[in-house]
């Protein structure tokens, strides 16, 4: 029962509200991180610089914001392409647990972290901390943070998307990318970054699918109908997956489709 009510959007906000938590009395007690952290320009101060507006006060607006956290993370960046494409890999590989949907959402995340790095740095500069500093208002904020992620989407989404959901949708066409609204951006972002997964997905698939023929084929012509075929072919496939470097390769090739900048 515990591990079906720890949905990924709940364990999404659950780990982004813990990472706010944890960097606000970090950049309040001592000097920010050095320039070798791993994630760069993605902290939070808490320092306002505004005597009206208190800490406690931030803390709220930050938890208000960690809320927000799953969907931005599920519609807006590149989370849903790693996680469907590691789901698929899996299933490729015949293993019904292994890793763990946990290992899975957790490695997508920080996947997603680092390939999104720049532009969440960008939503950090231009809009966060101007926020909290009380240079900008909250409502001129949420602009700025999402202008570089709707650069990201503009790259990344397939135009005959946009034109579907802009014809379902009934408003005017618009003549650039940059002028198409976010209720038709972010649906169609998703539903390319969903065809894409599925792309890679189908072509993780194939080679196992030609091991498990040639098992099949093998077993039967040896008369061996008995023997369920997943009993030789699953120690062949990650015989085969780990000697290329399966993970690696995969990793790697998400990771230059869907780097941001």
């Amino acid at each position: 029962m515990l591990r079906r009510a720890l949905s990924l959007p709940v364990l999404v906000g659950l780990a982004t509200g813990l990472l706010l938590v944890l960097a606000g009395p970090a950049s309040a007690a001592g000097p920010s991180p050095s320039p070798s952290s791993t994630l760069p320009g993605i902290g939070v101060n808490l320092n306002t610089g505004d005597p009206g507006l208190s800490r406690t006060v931030v803390i709220v607006l930050l938890f208000g914001l960690a809320s927000l956290a799953p969907a931005i993370l599920l519609l807006m960046t590149s989370f849903t392409r790693f996680v469907v494409v590691l789901l698929l890999t899996r299933n490729a590989l015949g293993l019904q647990g292994i890793p763990p949907n946990q290992v899975i959402i957790g490695l997508s995340l920080f996947l997603t972290l680092f390939a999104m790095g720049p532009v969440l740095s960008k939503v950090n500069h231009q809009a966060i901390q101007p926020a909290l500093s009380g240079k900008i208002g909250w409502a001129d904020a949420a602009k700025k943070g999402y202008a570089p992620l709707q650069v990201y989407m503009e790259r990344q989404v397939k135009i005959e998307d946009v034109a579907l959901f802009t014809n379902v949708s009934g408003a005017p066409r618009p003549k650039t990318v940059a002028d198409v609204p976010p209720r038709v951006l972010i649906p169609a972002f998703v539903l390319s970054e969903l065809r894409r997964a599925f792309l890679i997905g189908f072509i993780v698939y194939v080679p196992f699918l030609v091991v498990d023929l040639v098992v099949a084929s093998g077993l039967m012509s040896l008369g061996m109908v008995m023997l369920p075929p997943v009993v030789i072919s699953l120690p062949l496939k990650l015989l085969l997956f780990v000697l290329v470097d399966g993970w690696g390769l995969l990793v790697r090739s998400l990771l230059m489709g869907a780097k941001g900048g």
